[in-house]
């Protein structure tokens, strides 16, 4: 479904086992609107009912996005309704049902607040090197609510957190490396084909096998290493019952890449 451009859109594609969504308002920065956010919701939702073996998240344009539209967004904050609706999947993941298959986001350009917060809740983020992100809610008299204030800290430590959170400062890509917060750098117009590159490198793995390993990390941050350990043996041994792992062993025997079928 198409908008006019003052709500935006997001756009989906699909490219074989792959899920492509995009970010679709570039005159406004890719300023999210309600409508947007709905739309990319359940973009997430289809991603994680499909036979989809990876997702890949961009944007159109030279910016990821300048994070939300606030006067399109403010009557929506004000009534404490969440933005994102309760029956698709979340795009922080911070509700269940939470995402499981794996995603790969592209960044460029301005990367501020919701854009930080969402590419923290995906898995692997590759960044063009004009990137320039900023957690800037403190400036607005708000506070980060997507996540940041969890993620920024699990990932960077409190005080490099602490650094751009209470201050909204804006940041290169080097320092998101450096910061743990992103994984590549690449040339500015490459970040869409490098994460296209690792998406499709990861859809050749076991789907199962690539599932398990997202729920068994998420499992070890919210309740700790040891109720991540306590399911090895369970998941393991229903993983060894796949199909998947069967062909996993003989493509290992016969010297040959594995048709892994998700099953």
């Amino acid at each position: 479904m198409r908008h006019e451009d003052d709500e935006g859109r997001i756009e989906t594609e699909e490219r074989g086992s792959l899920f492509l969504i995009s970010i679709d308002r570039p005159t406004k920065l890719n300023g999210f609107t309600p409508t947007m956010m709905a739309e990319l919701a359940r973009a997430y939702s289809t991603l994680e009912t499909g036979d989809y073996r990876c997702g890949i998240l961009y944007a159109v344009g030279e910016n990821f996005t300048a994070g939300l539209d606030l006067p399109k967004m403010a009557p929506l904050l004000r009534s404490g309704e969440s933005i994102v609706p309760a029956e698709y999947v979340d795009p922080f993941n911070l509700r269940p049902p939470y995402r499981q298959t794996p995603l790969v986001v592209a960044v460029q350009g301005y990367c501020y607040t919701l854009g930080i917060e969402v590419m923290l809740a995906a898995d692997i983020v590759v960044a063009a090197a004009d990137t320039r992100f900023s957690q800037l809610e403190v400036k607005r008299g708000v506070m980060a609510t997507g996540g940041a204030t969890i993620r920024m800290v699990e990932r960077s430590g409190w005080g490099n957190a602490m650094r751009y959170l209470l201050t909204g400062d804006e940041f290169d890509a080097e320092t998101a490396l450096r910061l743990n917060l992103i994984q590549e750098v690449v040339e500015p117009g490459e970040q869409l084909d490098r994460a296209l590159e690792i998406a499709q490198e990861i859809a050749t793995r076991a789907p199962l096998a690539v599932r398990q390993t997202i729920v068994s990390a998420h499992l070890a941050i919210d309740q700790g290493p040891g109720a991540a350990s306590r399911s090895f043996t369970d998941v393991q041994t229903e993983l060894m019952k796949s199909t998947d792992a069967i062909e996993g062993v003989r493509s290992f025997v016969e010297q040959r890449p594995p048709q892994f079928t998700g099953r």
